[in-house]
């Protein structure tokens, strides 16, 4: 067995091929992992909006739709990281500009769920906010440029 280890790692092919390989098993637990929290996400989403229409007064939301509106993100977020892996297992390509949209999501998720908002919070956020869509920008006109 030690004799059988030490053989792959002396071999960079064979080296290279074990990586790829746990890589591969890590990215198929991921995606089975992320597909158990989007359906845990959207039960609760359902558990949330189906007890607010049918307490009194029935028929009309209790809770902030704010509240709602984040646990949709959240969904949302959770089926965009999926996608991230998925993207991976396919193409065993991280795609960046699938990696920011997910970032400015959540950014906007927590802008959008943020109640006690302070100077020096949102700043940050806006900053993220900022960042992440000249990132995207940036990301967008390079792929667009090796289209062409």
């Amino acid at each position: 067995m030690l004799v059988r280890f030490f053989k792959v790692i002396s071999s960079d092919r064979s080296f290279l091929q074990s990586i790829k390989f746990i890589e591969n098993i890590i990215s198929k637990l991921l995606a089975i992992a992320m597909v158990v929290v989007t359906l845990v996400s959207v039960v609760d989403l359902c558990v949330v909006v189906v007890t607010q229409l049918l307490t009194p007064p029935i028929g009309f939301l209790n809770i902030s739709l704010i509240q709602i509106f984040g646990l949709f993100l959240n969904v949302l977020i959770a089926l965009e990281i999926l996608e991230n892996i998925t993207a991976y297992l396919r193409n065993h390509i991280i795609q960046l500009e699938l990696v920011i949209v997910t970032s400015l999501t959540a950014v906007a998720r927590k802008i959008i769920i943020f109640d006690k908002s302070t100077g020096p919070d949102l700043t940050s956020l806006a900053l993220a906010i900022f960042a992440l869509s000249i990132s995207y920008w940036i990301v967008r006109q390079v792929n667009r440029h090796d289209e062409s």
